[in-house]
């Protein structure tokens, strides 16, 4: 009786073991991660992580890549939720962050123009009484009367696209937004950084939602903000982050959170990703989803992508972690024979990638065309 008593526990332990071994390989088991931060972790992460302002060829005011919709029904099918989310870039991170749900989400980027931008959206978030509202003080147009919380998305942007811009909605906002970073949470934004947030605040202003990628001097037809919010997927489901209430509500509950962090950061730099990575490992979490955008192109172009995918290997990943990249003009170009989709994010495997890369077998983007489906 005591010998089938310690088979049963022996059982009942491996059982557990094995458990516990299934969870930590997916990344939360033993995950420490604070469910928010206080201000002062929050900005001392973001000084902490960050390296000097760099420069980028546009202004990024917002994302072009109009096929997202497309991944990301597999991407909530596949990303566990609670993980770690790192991305690139403006508002097209939130739509990431709504679908998957991670624990904490760090942006990291190259310009502090974009850290600044994020940080104007978390004010935003905390100041709008709901997506209407933040739709309104984003573009600087008041509120048509008619228009309720639960609005169509479609409507919300019909709606304000027809209503011209407030001067004092933008100058009582910008004051706002700065009463909430500085005096509210007691960030230390100095002179450059107030300047840099009234010129992002203006140009959604200037521009409304039609402000695109790149709205000065161009005529090329990037997609416009209202139709990035409006885009919907093949059965007809808008993932943007201001499709719902329920959508947008989480979002900003994670802003509320200190849990989006805008890191200033090259992605083959010395500093930002082994910072986060440190960061994480100290924490026994683990990153699920890699946002790349199409960063990866312009760093073969500057044979600095092997410098990149070393910084990886200092950041702890999910074993079933996953890249989503998009690719533009070059990769047309240099990779015409494997017709890659261009615009439309694509995923692969982290540790296909990151295997390719300690193999010297990823030497040029069309190496990573052929590891992105």
């Amino acid at each position: 009786m005591r010998f089938g008593q310690r088979l049963l526990g022996c059982w009942l332990l491996l059982v557990s073991a094995c458990s516990i071994g299934v969870l930590h390989v997916r990344g939360y088991a033993q995950a420490t991660l604070p469910a928010g931060l206080t201000d002062r972790e929050f900005w001392q992460l973001i000084v902490s992580a960050s390296e000097p302002d760099g420069a980028f060829e546009d202004e990024n005011y917002v994302s072009n890549e109009l096929g997202y919709q497309r991944t990301m029904e597999r991407l909530q099918q596949t990303v566990a939720p609670g993980g770690v989310f790192i991305g690139v870039g403006p508002e097209q991170n939130f739509h990431y962050l709504a679908a998957v749900r991670p624990s904490i989400t760090f942006v990291v980027d190259i310009r502090r123009q974009n850290a600044i931008q994020h940080l104007m959206y978390k004010a935003l978030f905390e100041l709008a009484t709901d997506r209407v509202d933040f739709v309104g003080r984003l573009f600087s147009r008041p509120r048509p009367a008619d228009l309720v919380a639960d609005a169509d998305v479609d409507a919300i942007f019909r709606a304000y696209g027809d209503t011209a811009p407030d001067e004092r909605l933008f100058a009582a906002t910008l004051r706002s937004i700065g009463q909430v970073l500085m005096e509210g949470h007691g960030f230390p934004l100095d002179d450059r950084d107030r300047s840099t947030l009234a010129k992002v605040f203006a140009a959604f202003r200037d521009a409304g939602p039609k402000i695109m990628y790149v709205f000065r001097g161009t005529t090329e037809p990037h997609p416009t903000y209202a139709a990035m919010m409006s885009a919907k997927d093949e059965s007809g489901r808008n993932w943007s982050f201001l499709a719902s209430s329920e959508r947008f509500e989480y979002v900003r509950a994670t802003q509320r959170q200190n849990l989006v962090v805008p890191v200033v950061g090259d992605f083959a730099g010395p500093k930002a990703l082994k910072a986060i990575g440190e960061f994480l490992r100290s924490r026994n979490a683990r990153v699920n989803l890699f946002y790349v955008s199409n960063v990866e192109p312009y760093l073969f172009s500057a044979r600095r992508a092997d410098a990149f995918y070393d910084n990886l290997l200092s950041i702890p990943f999910d074993d079933q972690a996953l890249f989503v990249r998009a690719f533009f003009g070059s990769t047309t170009r240099e990779c015409s024979a494997l017709r890659p989709t261009i615009r439309t994010p694509v995923i692969s495997s982290v540790r296909a990638v990151l295997d390719a890369h300690r193999r010297a077998a990823l030497t040029t983007q069309c190496d990573l065309v052929k590891l992105s489906q």
